[in-house]
């Protein structure tokens, strides 16, 4: 199923901050000012750098951490206050995460059959036994495991396997968008191609949306529709995946893409990555905004900045 831009974002996030108070006189601002949209069907990439903010702002999303200013509304709900009684069913029911550490994520002490059916177990979804094991026998064989799998341990089983166990546990509930936090980061290369195909493949058959965050930007490239580039907390750039690969604007976004190796040993042998260091960069962050350029695409800074990006892009 393709991305409908055409009916309303299933997602909505706008300016959203989360700080950490760690003292009295220090507040880390792990995000700051943060707007974006997802729509139905549709693979947003979130990228950036480790400690960019892209973990925090998931959790932040489904509700793992409390966001300390901004609103996020999910299928039409405000889900960024204080959660009422139906806001909270619809955050529980209808968006799931996929995390990173797929052995972490797992209860060691839990069988596979009831950690992916805890979803049904807690929200009551099923009439009888027969019809849970039904179910999870369903979508044990969705994601490429067998129902001899229903009664093993997660050490019983590989990366990608345990992998595969999330994304079934994620399923579960039939959500209409789920977040993926690095979830093929701690995997094998063939691993990582598998378990993003079997996410393609799931979301061509249930139309669900994804916030895929990532640091692989050729895997990124690869599933998503549209890309949010993150640095210290900050939305620096956003558009369409060709947008951000073929016409990069901001110069972090310039250094990121730069980074990235060429299969092609002659390509990679000339290939130069692109130095950004935003201590001397001469930007700064506070006074720019998103700027609308073309489009869906998107970029952050004053007015100058980004008539001076562009002429040097050209």
């Amino acid at each position: 199923m393709a991305a409908n831009y055409d009916a309303e974002p299933i997602l909505k996030v706008e300016h959203m901050k989360q700080y950490f108070k760690m003292s009295s006189k220090f507040t880390v601002k792990a995000v700051d000012d943060v707007s974006f949209e997802i729509y139905p069907g549709e693979t947003y990439g979130l990228v950036g750098e480790s400690g960019s903010g892209k973990t925090t702002i998931g959790r932040g999303i489904i509700r793992l951490y409390d966001p300390t200013d901004g609103k996020i509304t999910f299928n039409g709900i405000d889900i960024s206050g204080k959660l009422n009684k139906e806001a909270r069913a619809e955050l529980r029911t209808k968006m799931q995460m996929i995390f990173q550490d797929p052995m972490a994520s797992l209860n060691p002490r839990k069988k596979i059959g009831d950690i992916i059916g805890e979803g049904l177990d807690i929200h009551h979804n099923y009439a009888s036994k027969e019809e849970r094991k039904q179910h999870i026998d369903n979508i044990l064989a969705k994601v490429g495991l067998a129902k001899e799998h229903y009664d093993r341990y997660p050490y019983q089983f590989s990366g990608g396997q345990r992998q595969r166990v999330g994304i079934a546990r994620a399923l579960i509930m039939n959500p209409d968008l789920i977040i993926a936090d690095e979830c093929i980061s701690a995997l094998d290369v063939s691993i990582q191609a598998q378990v993003v195909n079997l996410m393609k493949d799931i979301q061509e058959e249930t139309g669900s949306a994804y916030l895929f965050i990532a640091h692989d930007l050729s895997m990124v490239k690869y599933i998503s529709d549209r890309i949010g580039v993150l640095h210290l907390g900050r939305m620096l750039e956003t558009g369409t995946t060709d947008e951000i690969f073929s016409n990069p604007i901001h110069p972090y976004t310039r250094s990121l893409l730069s980074a990235i190796p060429s299969p092609n040993p002659r390509t990679e042998k000339t290939r130069t990555a692109v130095a950004y260091d935003y201590a001397t960069s001469g930007i700064d962050y506070d006074k720019g905004t998103l700027t609308h350029i073309d489009g869906t695409h998107y970029v952050h800074g004053t007015e100058a900045e980004i008539a001076k990006w562009q002429s040097e892009n050209n």
